[in-house]
């Protein structure tokens, strides 16, 4: 390619579903076989996909022809450069994807809406010094008695704003390289998982699995229903390793979904600290303040100052972030005096004494009070977290916000379409003669 921006439908443009089943004919005219499939290659970086070659049906049997031995590529045909091919069976190569068999009909990943899209059409332009993968048309074609009509829906979109899900082998290391997958929220993954089919699942995990903390935080976000259906599908170990990377609470409710004859397999092998915070959880009810609750919470003295308390918050960074929102004052044996907001931390003087800016009658909950209760308490006194004790005041957890909605809103709210999204068109990324050249055919 010569050009950096994103090519514009033209005179140079050519549709998929136009080319596949051409003619394709020798230099002399005589007419070899049809069009079967196109072959791009995925270079991993930001250059658009270059076609390496056709793939052309000859009686029945399917060759390879390279890109360089075209001389001409028409919507209506393609002549090559020589009169005789080389009948050699087609077999891909590393980065190579098929247009037909991998793209069109399959789901891709709209980066910008982080939602499933199919595409319907591929649009290849001619940049002068070969041809590339340019767009998809992703609207349904119009049918005419069952019949389409036209090829493509002519909603174009540039092919970088999306993240193709391409089952190929050969071309996954490609694809992991730059994926744009990780850069989604956690939520936003967990959507797409759930709505993604199992082919479309195992190749969406395969993306997340390479960052273990990112893979955690999105079986956080599953419905459990989901995340229960794919830790099915893991052995013990792979299962035991991820939960111990899980807040102790969602693993907990995931080892409650698991089937009875795994339980205790998966715990003996998750973490000692992890296990046992795990098997403390699962000793309560699990719509109840003990089973909503996070042990891990931030905590202090009265004695120390408002710096100290803050240092303590930023060296929690394993905890919720939602659990950071207030301290925990402490006396002996862990028994709870007050609690101090971040808010009240950074507006008071650094070594001002907790003691003196702390409420010292926090609102609290047993580890039996039901959600209703926790929920109408954060309403009322307009709460983000509320420490759960025992009949001591000692600590046992923490029950935030988030949980608290996760475990109200209805499930059938939560299965509700969400409003559209405004997609946003990225900006062109600049690139050398140098880096266009290279992922030319």
């Amino acid at each position: 390619m010569t050009n950096s921006t994103s090519p514009q439908t033209s005179a140079t443009t050519i549709h998929l579903s136009r080319l596949l089943k051409s003619p394709v004919d020798a230099r002399s005219g005589e007419s070899i076989g049809r069009v079967d499939d196109l072959i791009v290659r995925l270079s991993g970086g930001d250059a658009y996909p270059p076609v390496t070659g056709v793939v052309v049906g000859v009686g029945g049997r399917v060759v390879f022809v390279a890109a360089d031995h075209i001389e001409e590529f028409t919507p209506d045909r393609v002549v090559l450069a020589v009169d005789k091919l080389n009948l050699r069976g087609f077999e891909r190569r590393e980065g190579e994807v098929l247009l037909r068999a991998d793209i069109l009909g399959h789901r891709l990943i709209d980066v910008a809406t982080a939602e499933l899209i199919r595409a319907y059409d591929v649009e290849l332009d001619d940049t002068g010094s070969g041809w590339v993968l340019a767009r998809l048309d992703t609207r349904r074609p119009a049918r005419f008695f069952g019949l389409i009509k036209s090829e493509g829906g002519h909603a174009s979109r540039d092919w970088k704003a999306f993240e193709p899900l391409i089952g190929h082998s050969g071309s996954i290391a490609v694809r992991r390289v730059g994926g744009r997958v990780s850069g989604l929220k956690p939520a936003q993954i967990a959507d797409l998982l759930e709505d993604a089919n199992k082919h479309e699942q195992g190749e969406i995990l395969d993306r997340v699995r390479g960052d273990p903390e990112l893979e955690a935080d999105v079986f956080e976000e599953l419905d459990p229903d989901k995340a229960s259906r794919l830790l099915d599908d893991m052995p013990d170990d792979e299962v035991a390793a991820l939960l111990g990377r899980m807040r102790p609470d969602d693993a907990a409710d995931a080892v409650t979904d698991l089937r009875q004859s795994r339980r205790r397999r998966v715990l003996d092998l998750m973490p000692a600290g992890q296990r046992t915070k795990v098997i403390t959880l699962l000793g309560f009810n699990p719509d109840s303040a003990g089973g909503l609750m996070n042990v891990d919470f931030a905590s202090c003295t009265a004695d120390d100052t408002a710096a100290q308390a803050l240092s303590v918050i930023s060296g929690a960074r394993t905890l919720q972030p939602e659990a950071l929102l207030k301290v925990h004052v402490l006396a002996e044996a862990g028994r709870l005096i007050g609690v101090v907001s971040v808010i009240q931390l950074l507006q008071a003087d650094p070594g001002t004494a907790v003691a003196d800016i702390m409420d010292g009658d926090p609102v609290r909950v047993a580890p039996d009070a039901d959600l209703t209760d926790i929920a109408l308490l954060m309403a009322d006194y307009n709460l983000y977290t509320i420490p759960v004790v025992d009949d001591t005041d000692q600590v046992l957890g923490v029950v935030t916000v988030d949980d608290t909605l996760e475990a109200t809103i209805p499930e059938d709210w939560r299965r509700r379409e969400p409003a559209p999204r405004p997609v946003r068109d990225s900006e062109p990324t600049a690139t050398t003669d140098d880096e266009t050249a290279s992922g030319t055919a």
